[in-house]
């Protein structure tokens, strides 16, 4: 392979210089750690469903490449074309999100799906990563007299799209979205009343979830006592965990796969766990804590307010969504069904991150332009 010259004024020869290799490369081991993972446990799971056994790995791997190119064309955007790219994916998810209120797929008592020629869709998916971009140009926007406040449009931003996620119903959806959005605000210079006045709402929220929504109320109860209900798949999912060891049981020697429905989705670390063990585990624990390390040094680098606010809130993004779904299969929080970024099954996880990992290498690229607002 022909070696690129710090010289090459080319598009790809400029962004081969200047994007985090070592980020990207991590996000690439994910994906194949996530294609293999999804290949051992999707075959028990499709069969259970009168499918054919290579359907969600077939459709995983059809999704993976588009993510991946999406990942790398989204990546050689200047900090204005991500600006400009979260706008019209911001938009057109929202006109998404009030489609599924009416045309929507049901499944579990949930409505979050719309389907194409298909396939299914989850539209709030792409309001995660657009979102955090838009709100960062929001905060770093200068404030004018004759306009309504940036701050107070964000904020009816996240009344919005908290709604439209209420109705579905996803209220774990809604508390990541809103941990990211409180994030990026304090990152920004939040006043200590605002702060403050944030907590205690987001409190309200969470105890008004608990009190107004019974799913929520009924995984809490299960988290605390667990005799108050069915732990069915947090249970054998521990038990993964215990009979992979170290080294694990061999590829296609698990049997939680054959159990939890959910395994090569929201389960998807304890089928690494109990076929590949408690290695595997920790390399792609180190996986995650490298691409979310390496993203906050990047940021730290970086002269633009924009670029740091709108790259933090995609690094936490990240960082959480991962943090909740490990979590949840180890029994560390009440269960939410949330997928492990580029590692689960699911179409529309793969090209959100890979839109949104896409925007924060663009953001950490060296010597970009900086963004006016």
């Amino acid at each position: 392979m022909r070696t690129i010259p710090r010289t090459d004024n080319s598009v790809f020869g400029e962004w081969w210089w200047t994007v985090d290799r070592l980020s990207l490369a991590a996000i690439v081991s994910l994906s194949v750690f996530g294609a293999i993972l999804v290949m051992a446990a999707s075959p028990s799971v499709a069969v259970q469903k009168h499918l054919d056994g290579f359907h969600f790995i077939s459709r995983h791997l059809m999704i993976l490449g588009p993510a991946l190119l999406v990942l790398v064309a989204v990546s050689l955007l200047s900090p204005l074309g991500v600006f400009r790219a979260a706008l019209i994916v911001f938009v057109a998810s929202l006109f998404l999100m009030l489609a599924v209120l009416v045309h929507g797929v049901d499944a579990n008592g949930a409505r979050r799906w719309l389907s194409i020629v298909g396939w299914s869709m989850q539209p709030s998916e792409f309001v995660k990563p657009s979102f955090v971009v838009v709100t960062a140009w929001l905060i770093v926007r200068p404030k004018t007299t004759t306009e309504l406040s940036p701050t107070h449009v964000s904020i009816l931003l996240l009344a919005l799209i908290f709604l439209l996620l209420l109705a579905q119903p996803d209220f774990g959806m809604a508390v990541l979205i809103g941990s990211v959005w409180f994030g990026q605000h304090f990152l920004g210079g939040m006043p200590m009343v605002s702060i403050i006045l944030s907590i205690l709402v987001g409190l309200a929220c969470l105890i008004g979830g608990y009190n107004f929504f019974p799913h929520v109320q009924n995984r809490v109860d299960r988290y605390l006592d667990p005799n108050a209900g069915d732990r069915y798949q947090v249970d054998h999912a521990l038990n993964a965990f215990a009979n992979g060891g170290f080294f694990g049981k061999g590829p296609g020697e698990g049997i939680v796969k054959g159990r939890i429905p959910d395994v090569h989705a929201d389960f998807i670390f304890a089928a690494a766990g109990e076929e590949f063990g408690l290695i595997c585990c920790l390399l792609i624990l180190a996986l995650f804590l490298f691409i979310f390390l390496r993203g906050i040094a990047r940021l730290l680098e970086t002269e633009s307010l924009f670029a740091l606010l709108a790259g933090s809130g995609l690094v936490m993004l990240f960082g959480l969504q991962a943090f909740i779904n490990l979590a949840v299969t180890l029994d560390v929080i009440p269960t939410k069904g949330m997928t492990l970024p580029f590692v689960s099954y699911g179409g529309s996880s793969l090209m959100s991150f890979g839109f949104g990992m896409g925007m924060l290498l663009a953001l950490t690229r060296r010597h970009r332009q900086r963004l006016n607002f």
